[in-house]
């Protein structure tokens, strides 16, 4: 089984959340949670971005190359995947709050 989709929309999410904390956490909006990526985020975007992206590009392509082929990396992915997705849930909750929509 290839997970080419499954490792695609992964690296997209990582993305997504990547930017959007940027743009949380430059406007005041948020903080970053992580204490490591607060403080890249700290040291300029472009390097918050850039170990982001190396971290996303690193797990899609271990799924991408080895999920396939064992039932722990499908679980994995999958389970990747929930994580992502509900990051981003808290990211639309957050950006409903930022505009007034919610309290």
């Amino acid at each position: 089984m290839n997970l080419f989709r499954e490792s695609f929309l992964l690296f997209s999410l990582n993305l997504l959340d990547a930017l959007l904390t940027i743009i949380w956490v430059r406007n005041g909006v948020a903080t970053e949670g992580n204490l490591v990526m607060a403080r890249l985020l700290e040291v300029g975007d472009l390097t918050f971005l850039m170990a982001k992206l190396a971290i996303g590009t690193f797990a899609a392509l271990v799924f991408l190359r080895f999920g396939g082929e064992r039932r722990l990396g499908k679980y994995g992915i999958t389970f990747a995947l929930i994580v992502y997705i509900s990051l981003m849930g808290i990211h639309a909750l957050t950006g409903l709050s930022a505009v007034g929509i919610i309290g």
